[in-house]
């Protein structure tokens, strides 16, 4: 199948009419139909196919079992309303680079995988990156077990409800003790390729980045009979801390937004008695992520105090910076200039974006190249890139492929 032909396949899956965007969220019937996409792909071509012990999805040429492999890919899920390229581009490009090898003849000396890990948005249990976490034995099964979707539903019920055993999953060392590498493409997550016109890119880092839940509690009340002395409105410390992110991030030269909120009783007449909000905040190195967080907080608790609420802030996840295998870069970087341009550099870029191959960095070497993206917009449905840097993204990985599996 040609990349168009796939991309036109996988595009109504998980669509939402309302919003133009995508609901492919983990162990759904959207995602399910995303995997049965998946597995198609992978038996249509003769691959190898299997599921791990966490439920991501691998397709092999060449023997699974061998060792020093070299596996891409990335990830079929979306955040609420997403864009349609952030994780299937990846996905649907690692599958149209195997074709190109193939009709290149090229010859196979370490096996090829194509994987689609599992749950790498979050979007459904608030944990980023579960089906690579687990294997990496960065998430206990005990702490898996524990994580519950919006409607109460636990990440076993849901696992046991399309057809994964729940009690399977954990650290898979063996597995990743096979892999030589990973090379994850993805659509870049701002504007830097467009800024500078060049359609592909090479990462050099991920930012340190993480997500923190703040629950103001105040007083449920009237909103029509109580005076505004009397009131432990917890709505207001809220969106106090929200102004305070914005500017401690802007003063860091960093990110930072409450992305999410949740409100108790949630009544148009009624004053909250709580208030939760979740704050997402990146920077380019840990010293700067610090002050930032701890900036907010501390304005947050001025606030808490100033109107008679009592603020609880928790970490719900974290991932240090993610400098990725300098040799692989490099090796990218080299693969690229040789095959483009003699006098084209490659551009080297960070990204705030958490990934797979982030999570994978400390277990295996891995990398990532990134296609332009002329908006810089992502997880929205105005996310977009252009069929023909899809297609040179695309071919761009089948030469690093080429370069990393006939060495």
């Amino acid at each position: 199948m040609t990349f168009h032909s796939m991309w036109a396949e996988l595009l109504p899956i998980g669509r939402s009419s309302a919003s133009g965007g995508y609901r492919r969220f983990a162990w759904t019937s959207a995602d399910t139909e995303c995997r049965a996409w998946f597995e198609e792909q992978a038996r249509g071509r003769g691959l190898a196919y299997e599921v791990d012990r966490n439920g991501n999805q691998w397709a092999w040429l060449g023997d699974p079992a061998a060792s020093d492999a070299v596996v891409t890919g990335s990830h079929l899920d979306s955040v609420p309303d997403g864009g349609a390229f952030d994780g299937p581009l990846g996905v649907v490009s690692s599958f149209a680079a195997l074709d190109e090898l193939r009709a290149r003849g090229v010859e196979f000396r370490r096996p090829l995988a194509v994987v689609n890990f599992g749950d790498e948005e979050g979007a459904r249990f608030g944990l980023a990156c579960v089906g690579s976490r687990l294997a990496a034995g960065q998430l206990t099964r005990e702490q898996a077990h524990r994580l519950t979707d919006g409607d109460g539903v636990t990440l076993p019920q849901a696992m046991e409800a399309a057809g994964h055993d729940p009690d399977a999953i954990g650290p898979d060392p063996e597995r990743l003790g096979r892999i030589g590498a990973f090379v994850e493409l993805h659509i870049e997550q701002g504007r830097a390729l467009d800024l500078s016109g060049d359609r592909v890119g090479v990462a050099s880092a991920i930012w340190p980045h993480g997500r923190w839940r703040f629950d103001f509690r105040g007083e449920a009340n009237h909103a029509g009979t109580t005076r505004l002395v009397d009131r432990r409105d917890p709505m207001l410390s809220y969106a106090e801390t929200v102004l305070a992110a914005r500017r401690e991030a802007a003063l860091a030269g960093a990110v930072a937004t409450f992305g999410k909120v949740a409100v108790e009783p949630n009544g148009v007449n009624a004053i909250p008695s709580l208030v939760r909000g979740w704050l997402d905040s990146r920077a380019a190195d840990q010293e700067s992520l610090d002050t930032v967080v701890s900036g907010i907080e501390k304005a947050a608790r001025e606030y808490a105090d100033a109107h008679g609420v009592d603020l609880d802030v928790v970490r719900e996840s974290f991932t240090p910076v993610v400098e990725f295998d300098h040799v692989l870069r490099d090796e990218l970087a080299r693969i690229l200039g040789r095959h483009g341009d003699p006098g084209l550099t490659v551009p080297v870029l960070g990204t705030g974006a958490g990934h797979d191959a982030g999570i994978l960095s400390g277990s295996i070497p891995t990398a990532m190249l990134f296609v332009r993206n002329p908006t810089g917009v992502s997880h929205s449905p105005a996310e977009q890139a252009a069929e023909d840097d899809c297609l040179a993204g695309a071919a761009a990985l089948a030469d690093v492929l080429e370069g990393l599996v006939c060495r």
